[in-house]
């Protein structure tokens, strides 16, 4: 299992839009609107890292969606 943290800067004013259209997609697990530097921050899951790839770039492609910055890691018991 794969788990990324995606940090996301979008239109000013369409936060709700985007976070709405990007929790639409298959694989991201939250979405949070953040007030700040960023305005959304997305939690992906994923079976395999070309899993995720697809994701992230389905994410990019949302209209509102202007600047991203992914945070990948492995999902492991400690």
């Amino acid at each position: 299992m794969v788990v990324a943290y995606m940090i996301a800067l979008v239109d000013m004013g369409k936060e709700h839009e985007a976070a709405k259209a990007v929790s639409a997609i298959p694989g991201v697990e939250e979405v949070t609107v953040t007030y700040g530097s960023w305005d959304l921050v997305v939690k992906i899951s994923a079976d395999t890292l070309n899993e995720l790839d697809v994701i992230i770039t389905k994410i990019r492609k949302v209209p509102e969606v202007e600047q991203t910055e992914t945070l990948i890691g492995l999902e492991q018991q400690f």
